[in-house]
């Protein structure tokens, strides 16, 4: 089956991306970005390198036969298969992603696997969908015999991470990982498209977006990435800001903190580059409110202005001087 015909038959998706710095001291080139991505023998590695480079490995299918996460406690099982692939941003920042499409009914019995192979990505419910219940109870979490997608995209950074030839595990910075967990559902005509965000203290961010008329809901893959990856650098940077010391005595000190922000992240802030523009209106909506790109540039101009100051008191220690 055709990506076009899975789309067809979707009402639902969920996903949830990994976003974390890669863990090596710099930033690995296109070749070996290519190597670090390469899951699948049988499919090469996607490249895209503008406006940024951008390296997106082969999807990989997990067969799964479980009940979905509801929020009323109504057992509500599926089967079928969860996509997962990895994404490096600048040879940097490594995402990972597992998504799954839901149509709003299916077959009164299980299938044969072959039913569900020629379907990729697609979660087939034995009966009605109960859509409402299922987005509420994936964005709250998964109980114990649920399907734990997030368990999924982890996994694909646990194999990344042992790539002990490429990697150095020594990175230029520490930073946390978060976690965006996010539903998307098709609209009616009549219905305004809309996008949720709620961010928790843990590292983890929920995104409810309802679609435009005729954008498929795996579509919203490339949204929740972008977002993801946009999330994750707002945080990182505000967190390496947080009681930053602005005295003179400190100067050092606090270079030390922004030179890898000016060597590693400023450059990546590039949001909607990958969206497709049926969903523009959804960042669109994200910008207003919280406002990513407004706390971005405010930040980005503290540490323009924190290494200025530094130029002054230590000219030979500001990012770039020799």
């Amino acid at each position: 089956m055709s990506r076009a015909a899975e789309d067809s038959d979707a009402f639902v998706a969920c996903g949830e991306v990994r976003t974390c710095l890669l863990p090596t001291r710099d930033a690995l080139d296109e070749r070996t970005a290519v190597e670090l991505l390469h899951l699948r023998p049988d499919e090469r590695v996607r490249v895209s390198r503008h406006p940024n480079r951008h390296v997106v490995s082969p999807d990989v299918l997990t067969g799964v036969d479980c009940q979905l996460p509801t929020d009323t406690g109504a057992r509500v099982r599926a089967v079928g298969t969860v996509r997962s692939r990895a994404s490096l941003v600048e040879g940097r920042v490594i995402q990972s992603t597992a998504s799954f499409s839901l149509p709003a009914v299916g077959a009164d019995r299980r299938q044969s696997w072959g039913y569900y192979l020629v379907r990729p990505g697609l979660l087939v419910p034995l009966g009605r969908l109960p859509e409402s219940a299922v987005v509420r109870g994936f964005l709250r979490g998964h109980r114990q015999g649920e399907l734990d997608v997030g368990s999924i995209a982890e996994s694909v950074l646990a194999h990344i991470s042992r790539q002990d030839r490429i990697l150095d595990h020594d990175p230029p910075l520490t930073a946390a990982d978060t976690r965006l967990r996010w539903t998307a559902v098709r609209t009616t005509a009549d219905e305004e498209p809309s996008s949720l965000l709620t961010k928790n203290e843990d590292g983890l961010s929920t995104l409810e977006l309802r679609l435009p008329p005729g954008v498929a809901p795996s579509e919203a893959v490339g949204l929740c990435e972008d977002l993801a990856l946009h999330d994750w650098l707002l945080t990182t940077v505000a967190d390496k800001l947080d009681g930053l010391p602005t005295a003179a005595a400190d100067g050092r000190a606090v270079l030390r903190v922004l030179r890898p922000l000016v060597d590693h992240l400023l450059h990546l802030w590039m949001p909607r580059a990958r969206v497709d523009r049926a969903l523009q209106t959804a960042w669109n909506q994200l910008e207003e409110a919280p406002g990513f790109s407004r706390q971005w540039n405010a930040l980005a101009q503290r540490i323009r202005d924190q290494l200025a100051v530094r130029a002054i008191h230590l000219p030979d220690e500001v990012p770039g001087r020799r």
